[in-house]
């Protein structure tokens, strides 16, 4: 049985229970193979309960040289209870300056005693206990968190000036640099705020009238990859022109937040109806027939409510995966049809040069030209459907030898 001697309160800070008959160190720490939290006790004396009662920075002091002991008992080893109890002396007992030097020889957890309150600049000097003079019982999460990001920034020698670190909180990004952007102005310092702002109206002004559409190739919500690199270094060329003096970390938050916004548009958008025009023209298609790598067709006909492109993108966005990207539309009647290899960034135009008659196999031509991105598709496969094969030529130019393409693939390659 076990009772608790004293405690804290709420939250992780370590207990003092009583249990077999003496005194023990009770606190939680990592996690087991199922993720639930495990926990550690470790023997300790009076001497030592005296001191965490009355002084908050040397119990939390130990509780940051014990936790790294945890981390190594990993999710189901156990605590190293000998090195426990062998910090309890020098942590809890020593002046100070015996203390500031243990600490510049062992592992401990900063973020524990920089969410408690502890003094930044003073830890980095290693004047530890001077640091735990400012300790707070209740911890500060968020400031641990942006200290970690600090410290991983400086070890890559990135140093913020004010108008970065303030572009960084607008953008909730601080702390977390992979978390979706939002526009957080309360989180900015009145005095910055105009600032921050002339920054994203840049930001803004550089990106107008671009859009980031979706990708069906890659599913339903996935986005257009290109078109959000092309609307990125838009951004970062005119906030850097702009604002020359910006850290990389504050440019790339201004730019991932206007590429943010503008996806989430696209997502948030029902996809267009119409594509090309709905009404009929001296070679629109009225029927088309979209097929797939797997066997999967799909049949359209001009009357519906929707377009034959945004009906075959649909198609390409249920149906695209990595082992499915070449996908056809074809005009049965006419005899002709487009193929598009996404895997390749090309496209064939298949016409029918003669029928076959009498038993005998049609006769196709078959000319293939490359393809810049998802845009490029787009614009080829509303072109088919306005026009046929006729109305591809101006988007050439168009090879009828594969090794033709290949090369031609080759050189914009080695162009880029």
């Amino acid at each position: 049985m076990k009772d608790i001697v004293f405690t804290r309160g709420s939250g992780w800070i370590p207990n003092v229970i009583h249990e077999d008959g003496g005194l023990k160190l009770m606190l939680g720490a990592g996690a087991d193979a199922n993720h639930d939290p495990r926990t550690f006790t470790f023997p300790i004396g009076e001497a030592h309960l005296a001191v965490i009662r009355t002084d908050l920075g040397r119990h939390l002091l130990l509780w940051s040289a014990v936790l790294p002991l945890c981390d190594d008992a990993g999710t189901g080893g156990p605590l190293d209870e000998d090195a426990a109890v062998a910090l309890l002396d020098p942590v809890l007992l020593s002046p100070p300056a015996d203390v500031d030097s243990l600490f510049r020889h062992i592992r401990w957890d900063r973020s524990r005693l920089v969410a408690h309150g502890a003094d930044i600049g003073l830890l980095q000097r290693g004047q530890v206990c001077a640091a735990m003079r400012s300790a707070t019982q209740t911890p500060n999460e968020k400031r641990a968190q942006e200290h970690r990001a600090d410290r991983r920034r400086a070890e890559r020698g990135t140093v913020l000036g004010p108008l970065d670190a303030a572009l960084l909180r607008f953008t909730g990004q601080y702390a977390h640099g992979s978390t979706v952007p939002r526009r957080l102005p309360d989180a900015v310092d009145a005095a910055l705020l105009p600032e921050v702002m002339r920054v994203i109206a840049t930001a803004e002004q550089a990106c107008a009238g671009m859009r980031i559409g979706l990708d069906p190739r890659r599913g339903r919500r996935a986005t257009d990859k290109q078109a959000w690199d092309t609307m990125a270094t838009a951004v970062d060329t005119a906030v850097r022109r702009a604002h020359p003096r910006l850290a990389d970390d504050a440019v790339r938050t201004v730019s991932f937040l206007m590429c943010s916004e503008a996806a989430a548009q696209a997502r948030n958008t029902p996809a267009a109806a119409d594509e090309e025009p709905a009404g009929p023209g001296a070679a629109a298609k009225t029927a088309l027939s979209f097929t797939d790598d797997k066997g999967a067709e799909k049949k359209w006909r001009r009357g519906g409510p929707r377009s034959a492109a945004a009906e075959f993108w649909e198609f390409v966005a249920d149906r695209s995966a990595a082992d499915n990207e070449v996908f056809t539309i074809e005009d049965e009647e006419m005899g002709e049809g487009i193929q598009l290899h996404f895997y390749a960034d090309s496209l064939a135009r298949v016409t029918t040069v003669r029928p076959g008659r009498g038993g005998s196999d049609p006769e196709y031509r078959v000319e293939y030209t490359l393809v810049d991105g998802l845009a490029g598709y787009r614009d080829l496969v509303s072109t088919y459907a306005r026009g046929g094969c006729a109305a591809l030529d101006r988007h050439g130019p168009w090879m009828s030898d594969v090794a033709d393409l290949e090369r031609a693939r080759r050189n914009r390659r080695s162009t880029r």
